[in-house]
């Protein structure tokens, strides 16, 4: 953020060359110098980049409202907060203006009061982009005071008269005058309250309780919905659904980087969680995302992984600081942590009761099958498994460190298999090694090249 200008009277606003723009052209303005430089107006979005963000630009160029329809977790609310960065770092408003008015354009009667008695002299502020983005949460005790406004009773006890515009308190759209208000799961406003908006949608004023009230007010109104609330929870009822100029659907990532991207800039990490790991759980996310057992309505929230990588950190974190592990680096042993407290973020099919656990598990183990044909094509693990065929065993499990897994592992000769799994990897770390060579014994169990036996906290391949 950069300091804000120092002018602070109309009349050094008008000396300075300054020129009011309309918030729909400031938006077109500096999207379309961001196109022409090359610079990302988008930043943090990933998967978008040739369907959605396309459809929004040429949007916001158009003047459009927007809204944008998609499943949970799909980025909506993100890309809706991006918007801001199309708008001027610092603009000027009346000093202790309501509605934060440009001093060139005052529209309540309170400003051109002030306008009229000062003139040049008339005192502004600066105001940031960030303070000029409202997010309201749709929910169903919304009432029309909250996004409209209504009568002050205090006002009127201080003596003024009902007929008065002062007595008016505004609502979060007015106060969104010359901004971004965004209203999340807009099918869940009660119908009544969505008939409210179709003035400020359309005519772009506001109606309060009978007042003879016209305020042009410039705000653009961008919303998100679930496809699905259309028909259970709600509706977004039909005359406010053709006020908005572009309704965009939004989806998941169709690319695993993408979804490798999102987990990695969103999960807040407290323990070192290798890539390959990330990627199990992407495939394990997109593989739900295709399962017929999984209500696909409801959708497969990105949150999801996300939560998932937090989880088997906080499982290594959690076992190096019991056993006194110098690093704490997850490995795949954690990964069924996750499963066992992700299960109720899943939305299954009727005829899957009972057997929630058994599809999260089959398909976690079809995404650790996938990952290790990605990333081990080509080493030959034989002398591994004529090992453990031989007798010998593998111990590991959530709180066996890393050190004692190494330890463990059948001695191969002069083989250097260990060292190809773990080049593979980047595995330089005990950590990072044993995760590594973790990975390869789990796609040999699952390649039914050799066994495994759970019991309790400890795992066994052999």
């Amino acid at each position: 953020m950069t300091s804000a200008p120092t002018i602070s009277t109309v009349g050094e606003l008008r000396a300075s060359g300054h020129v009011q723009k309309h918030l729909r052209q400031e938006i077109r303005d500096n999207l379309l110098d961001a196109l022409r430089e090359g610079r990302d107006p988008w930043p943090g979005l990933h998967g978008f980049e040739d369907t959605v963000i396309p459809q929004l630009e040429r949007a916001l160029i158009a003047g459009h409202d927007i809204v944008l329809l998609g499943e949970r977790g799909q980025g909506k609310t993100r890309l809706l907060r991006t918007m801001v960065g199309l708008l001027d770092e610092w603009t000027p408003v009346i000093s202790g203006s309501e509605l934060g008015e440009h001093p060139y354009d005052p529209i309540t009667h309170a400003s051109q009061a002030a306008a009229a008695t000062y003139g040049d002299d008339l005192r502004i502020s600066w105001k940031h982009r960030d303070e000029r983005y409202a997010e309201k949460l749709a929910t169903p005790d919304t009432s029309v005071a909250d996004l409209i406004g209504d009568v002050d009773p205090m006002k009127v006890a201080e003596g003024r008269s009902l007929g008065d515009p002062e007595t008016i308190h505004f609502g979060l759209i007015p106060r969104s005058h010359r901004g971004i208000v965004a209203i999340n799961e807009l099918p869940d406003l009660a119908e009544r309250i969505q008939v409210a908006m179709l003035n400020v949608m359309e005519e772009r004023d506001i109606q309060i309780r009978g007042y003879v009230l016209r305020l042009p007010l410039d705000v653009l109104v961008v919303a998100s919905a679930n496809p699905e609330d259309y028909t259970n929870r709600g509706r977004i009822i039909t005359p406010l659904k053709d006020r908005f100029g572009a309704e965009i659907r939004t989806h998941y990532p169709t690319v695993l980087e993408d979804e490798v991207a999102v987990i990695r800039q969103e999960a807040e990490l407290v323990a070192d969680v290798p890539d390959y790991l990330i990627e199990v759980l992407a495939r394990f996310t997109r593989n739900l995302r295709e399962s017929s057992s999984v209500d696909q309505r409801s959708g497969v929230s990105a949150r999801f992984s996300i939560a998932g990588a937090e989880t088997i950190a906080a499982a290594a974190l959690h076992r190096a600081t019991v056993q006194g592990e110098p690093e704490a680096v997850a490995r795949v042993v954690d990964l069924e942590t996750a499963v066992d407290v992700l299960g109720g973020k899943i939305e299954f099919e009727s005829g899957e009761e009972g057997r929630e656990a058994e599809v999260l598990t089959h398909l976690l183990r079809t995404a650790t099958a996938e990952t290790v044909r990605h990333h081990f094509r080509g080493i030959d693990f034989g002398l591994l498994v004529d090992a453990i065929e031989s007798g010998a065993m593998v111990t590991t499990g959530e709180q066996v460190t890393a050190r004692d897994f190494l330890t463990g592992l059948p001695v191969l000769g002069e083989s250097e298999l260990y060292d190809d799994v773990c080049d593979r990897l980047g595995a330089t770390t005990d950590g990072a090694r044993a995760g590594a060579i973790e990975l390869a014994l789990e796609g040999l169990y699952l390649a039914r090249k050799i066994g495994k036996d759970t019991d309790g906290s400890e795992t066994i391949y052999g």
